[in-house]
């Protein structure tokens, strides 16, 4: 089912503790906000917006790096203010497309929870994931005195919440609480709305005090494997006026020969990455008897294979690339090839290596016949 979807970043989490605010701080290599954008994009969302506090942008930027499918927008002074918001930033999509509203501070997403809600709006207003109280419940009287009370029938009301856009904003417009709502699905059935309940998942905890980040960090160690591909790649040398290594051109006396634009640098990540996640090698799936890619920029491939991982729910912790060669110098380039490795992986530059090294004058490249690099890649998957 064709959806999209709105994540509400623009608070500032106080209760987490000092520091960043809680979807800006890292949890097992890249930002809690990270978590589930990458999920819903890779679910479909057709649009994903992010209601984030404007002065955030460069966190933004960075904790999203190379993630494509998002815009974002400004929040409100109020979290229902920072959904409306949102909603007004999906103007463009269908009215009654259905929308899904969740907390950035719920990094575990699954595929199947969203699964789950699309379907219940065949039959509801909304629908919301829930989990069933399962604790003891006490209350605690003014003077001290505890009382237990009965838990049938509580829920515990977890987020993506989902709705048609236009129910929503129809139940926005009727709100006349004076009280903030404390989540969506109260506005819809404020409003006289139906809201379905689908299977909650234990682990759409939200993190809100400074101890849930050491259980966030454990069980993304369980949920997630540690995958590692290495690839190599060779190209001779022919007549030319520069080189196109690691995604950056080099004036040269020679050129490097390929279908493509010979990039060994690119093409060995690739592989790496591909290996990484068993999907092949580049040659699957950029073939080089297909002339559509015949001097194509091969941060085209190097993009697709990110792209795989993403869509398994995976990211990359870190590259290494090694250059072989005997010309032409890599140091002075070396800066921009990390730079330009970083931007189109969406890593930080610090999980980016690029090293040079020669043979002492033996074998092909000794002789300055090609060039040759290899790559080493690591990636995190869902187990």
């Amino acid at each position: 089912m064709t959806f999209s979807a709105i994540i509400v970043a623009a608070g500032s989490g106080t209760r987490a503790g000092p520091g960043q605010a809680k979807q800006w701080r890292d949890l097992a290599g890249k930002a809690v906000l990270r978590w589930s954008a990458e999920s819903l994009v890779a679910a479909g969302a057709k649009k994903l917006v992010i209601v984030a506090d404007p002065a955030a942008r460069p966190m933004l930027d960075q904790a999203l790096r190379g993630l494509q499918g998002w815009s974002t927008t400004g929040g409100g002074a109020t979290r229902a203010l920072s959904v409306q918001a949102g909603l007004d930033a999906l103007s463009d999509r269908p009215a009654d497309e259905p929308t899904l509203i969740h907390d950035a501070a719920r990094p575990f997403l699954g595929a199947a929870t969203i699964s789950a809600l699309l379907s219940a709006l065949d039959e509801a207003d909304g629908a919301i994931p829930a989990m069933p109280v399962a604790d003891t419940l006490k209350s605690i009287a003014p003077e001290g005195r505890i009382a237990t009370k009965s838990r049938d029938g509580l829920w515990r009301a977890q987020t993506p919440q989902a709705f048609r856009r236009d129910r929503l904003l129809a139940a926005y417009g009727a709100w006349r609480g004076d009280q903030e709502p404390t989540d969506d699905a109260q506005v819809v059935e404020n409003d006289g709305g139906r809201v379905a309940l689908v299977p909650g998942d234990p682990m759409l905890m939200k993190l809100t005090y400074p101890e849930d980040f050491a259980m966030a960090e454990r069980l993304a160690g369980a949920a997630r494997i540690t995958r590692m591909g290495q690839g190599f790649d060779a190209h001779r040398w022919g007549p030319g006026e520069s080189v196109w290594l690691c995604g950056v051109e080099i004036a040269h006396n020679e050129t490097l020969i390929g279908h493509s634009d010979a990039d060994a640098g690119l093409h060995a990540l690739t592989d790496a990455i591909l290996g990484a996640i068993g999907e092949g090698d580049i040659g699957d799936h950029f073939p080089p008897t297909d002339p559509q890619w015949k001097g194509a920029a091969s941060d085209k491939f190097l993009i697709h294979a990110v792209d795989l991982v993403r869509k398994r729910g995976g990211c990359l912790v870190n590259v290494d690339v090694t250059l072989i060669c005997e010309r032409p110098k890599i140091k002075p380039h070396r800066a921009a090839m990390r730079e330009r490795l970083a931007q189109i992986l969406g890593l930080p530059l610090d999980r980016v290596s690029v090293k040079a090294t020669t043979t002492e004058g033996m074998g092909f490249t000794g002789r300055g016949e090609g060039l040759s690099a290899q790559a080493i890649a690591v990636v995190e998957t869902p187990a």
